[in-house]
């Protein structure tokens, strides 16, 4: 059973080759999607586009620039004709004390986290809309959550809890319109996006402490988008799925 047979999804920052954001992309593609990819490198973005073939397309878009924005999603209704899915995944991260962080460290990462989901859910909402509804899917962080400690400074904290309430904030507006909002909250996932950060044997290490015993992967988040993204989730709208492997359990 395909789960998004002939829906139109995009995925920001979805090149990178072992990131959540292509893991979801692949996923959705598996399900009938026809996906563009949005990200800010353009050979890793045409790279990624072609390892999942046509129909799919590929889009060099900056998230904190809202005419490239605008741009990305009137190319992709031009070539498909609407959208019906979106999930915000692009996102940038820093270690920095709360007394390390400067106002441009502040700007670079609440621009790219935060404000590039405002964005590209204002270039999305009127196409969703006109097709009787959709889904948007944000990408936050355990980080917002429990105030740190999978990665990034205060900051990304403060950047990923936003998130999660413009998702409940969007969910109430966007709800009449038949468009759902929500939010999933990776804990500890073996991605290339703390890069030059904690390796790959301290996050096996780490996780042995998690109910589940191990490190999370790119596939069990895009196993949670395509859920959201779905049929299957018709009534969900304005909730935070955490996706941690136990790590942090809220009542």
């Amino acid at each position: 059973m395909k789960l998004l047979q002939d829906k139109v999804a995009i995925v920001t920052g979805a090149a990178r080759k072992r990131g959540i954001g292509l893991a979801t992309a692949r996923l959705f593609a598996e399900h009938g999607a026809r996906v563009a990819i949005l990200d800010l490198d353009p050979e890793e973005t045409r790279q990624a586009a072609a390892e999942l073939g046509d129909p799919h397309m590929g889009l060099v878009c900056d998230v904190t620039r809202r005419e490239e924005c605008d741009a990305a999603i009137q190319a992709v209704v031009r070539r498909h004709g609407g959208v019906d899915v979106l999930v915000n995944n692009a996102g940038i991260t820093q270690k920095r004390g709360i007394m390390e962080v400067t106002d441009e460290d502040y700007a670079r990462v609440l621009d790219t986290n935060l404000r590039g989901v405002l964005h590209m859910s204002q270039a999305v909402i009127p196409q969703l809309k006109s097709r009787g509804g959709g889904s948007i899917v944000c990408i936050s962080s355990l980080s917002a959550l429990q105030g740190g400690g999978v990665f990034g400074g205060s900051h990304y904290c403060a950047a990923k809890a936003g998130i999660l309430g413009l998702v409940r904030a969007m969910a109430l507006e966007l709800g009449p319109d038949n468009i759902r909002a929500n939010g999933v909250a990776p804990g500890l996932i073996l991605t290339d996006f703390s890069r030059g950060g904690t390796s790959d044997e301290y996050k096996h290490e780490k996780a042995r402490s998690f109910p589940l015993r191990r490190v999370g992967q790119p596939g069990d988040i895009a196993g949670a988008c395509l859920y959201l993204a779905s049929e299957l989730a018709a009534y969900v709208t304005g909730v935070t799925l955490d996706v941690n492997g136990g790590a942090y359990i809220r009542p």
